[in-house]
């Protein structure tokens, strides 16, 4: 008897192809549905539809025409049992060998914009993943395709049948996380669209939390040479490389880091990253200001960085950037002068913001043992208007600008964070240090490394001050103003200090710590 293979598609991509030689070099005969059934007739090839097959027409739009036991029969028969293949017989079902089966597109369908709640339901396919968790429970006789990317060593594996069960395995692994993956985007969904969607009371998260990406590329390896990584998701479609080396997993973090940074600011910006860290940031009327700026803060830890602006990267910024060694530059746009500078630098990687500077997020989810952890993503950022000040001395103008400005690069700092700014630019940075007071010091000696007098600056410290000794580093360094969140058993101390010192003080009345 002709072997049997059932063909029902959306992706036609290759179809005619891998069937024709299914029909003429393997000897298969053919069912199929719909479309796909039309379509392969129209180039010559013999083809049943499934109506036929079993005797049961298509019916309510379609929505039922493969959930039947003559096809679910034929997948699921164990070949190995001669009950199985009895009752096959009695009950006129022929065995299936070989599904191709790959689903309607529900992720496309909602990723488009102002889609129809109906057309997305409509997109859910239920007899594709059916047939497709049918055959891959029965690996061990059917063949089951679910990737037009497979057809090729499929084929491959016919000739040489030895290969055929390791391959029917694998390609059994595939379907299980295909079909994974698109219940949890149907999920995902759904719960967007839910009135009263299912959360857990206390965190106003779902109760359910389902991840499900594809993978995007291999990386060469993880943080260090020693780690396997991969890159899963859509992270291609927010971001065009225009020329350099592949994208490692630190890069990745970096460019992350650096989108979020760079959309909090509106005027001409600048920001120069170093593992996930600001070393440099500054605003300006012209990017060429703002880098100047940015590069004056640190001109030691930019070496090996990330550099991102928000405006039309220029030949003026191109030349400036081009004599450090950088990893990665990141722009909207790069005009074409600016192009052929940075080209001369084949390995730097140029990057283009696809959607504009300002990748947003919902989330973060992080790793932990046994599990992961989710938040809402720290989009928050106060205005004046929402500080109180605490001092006696009211910050003047230019220091409430300052301080506006250093809030939102400290937000963007590891924990411990301190940022001191005198307009718009840094000053000084100390960040991911165990006591306040030393990140405090550090941003003062990397001050005073490039140069630049902290008298008259601003201090931004992301969370509160446990103690005055803090302040007090930050007074004697030249600050005459502070903005941080407040809330210490300590207030009334660090208070005083400030008093005691003539600074203005501000109270944010929130944290941005940032681990």
């Amino acid at each position: 008897m002709d072997k049997l293979a059932l063909l029902s598609v959306s992706d036609k991509q290759g179809l005619v192809e891998f069937a024709t030689a299914l029909v003429r070099k393997q000897g298969y005969r053919l069912l199929s549905t719909g479309g796909t059934a039309k379509l392969l007739s129209s180039h010559g090839l013999p083809v049943t539809e499934v109506g036929t097959h079993t005797g049961f027409p298509e019916i309510m739009e379609g929505r039922v025409k493969t959930l039947h036991p003559k096809i679910h029969g034929g997948l699921l028969c164990r070949r190995d049992k001669s009950e199985h293949l009895d009752q096959a017989r009695a009950n006129g079902i022929e065995l299936i060998d070989l599904v191709v089966v790959n689903l309607y597109p529900f992720e496309a369908t909602v990723a488009k914009l102002h889609v129809e709640f109906e057309e997305a339901i409509e997109n859910i396919d239920i007899g594709g993943p059916s047939m497709l968790r049918s055959a891959a429970k029965n690996h061990a006789s059917v063949t089951v395709v679910c990737d037009p990317n497979d057809y090729a060593r499929v084929l491959e594996a016919m000739d040489a049948p030895s290969k055929l069960p390791e391959l029917r395995r694998a390609l059994a692994l595939k379907v299980f996380q295909r079909t994974a993956s698109y219940d949890a985007a149907i999920a995902k969904y759904l719960e967007s669209q839910a009135a009263t969607p299912d959360l857990d009371a206390l965190s106003g998260l779902p109760a359910r939390y389902s991840l499900s990406y594809d993978k995007a590329q291999s990386l060469r390896y993880g943080e260090n040479p020693h780690q396997k990584a991969a890159l899963y998701g859509t992270f291609h479609d927010h971001f065009q490389q225009l020329q350099g080396k592949e994208l490692s997993y630190n890069n990745l973090l970096d460019i992350t880091s650096a989108t979020y940074l760079i959309g909090e600011f509106e005027r001409p910006t600048v920001a120069i990253l170093k593992h996930t860290n600001p070393c440099g940031v500054a605003s300006a009327d012209v990017l060429i200001d703002a880098w100047e700026k940015a590069y004056a803060t640190d001109r030691q830890a930019p070496f090996g960085g990330i550099i991102i602006v928000n405006r039309t990267l220029d030949a003026a910024v191109a030349g400036a950037i081009s004599e450090i060694f950088t990893e990665v530059i990141i722009a909207p746009r790069f005009d074409d002068a600016a192009l052929a500078i940075l080209g001369r630098k084949k390995n730097l990687r140029l990057m283009v913001a696809k959607g504009g500077i300002g990748a947003d997020a919902l989330q973060e989810v992080r790793s932990v043992v046994g599990g992961i952890l989710v938040q809402d993503r720290d989009r928050r950022m106060e205005k004046a208007e929402d500080f109180k000040v605490v001092t006696h001395r009211q910050p003047a103008p230019e220091e409430w600008a300052s301080m506006i400005f250093g809030w939102k690069v400290c937000k963007h700092v590891k924990s411990n964070a301190i940022v001191y700014t005198r307009g718009e630019q840094t000053l000084g940075i100390g960040a991911g240090q165990m006591a306040r007071v030393d990140s405090s010091r550090i941003a003062v000696w990397k001050a005073g490394e490039a140069g630049l007098d902290l008298k008259g600056s601003v201090v931004a410290s992301e969370a509160l001050f446990p103690f005055a000794d803090g302040l007090i580093a930050a007074a004697e360094a030249g600050a005459t103003c502070a903005i941080q969140p407040g809330g210490s058993v300590r207030d009334e101390e660090v208070i005083k200090a400030a008093n005691d010192r003539g600074m203005a003080m501000v109270f944010t009345g929130i944290r941005h710590f940032r681990h």
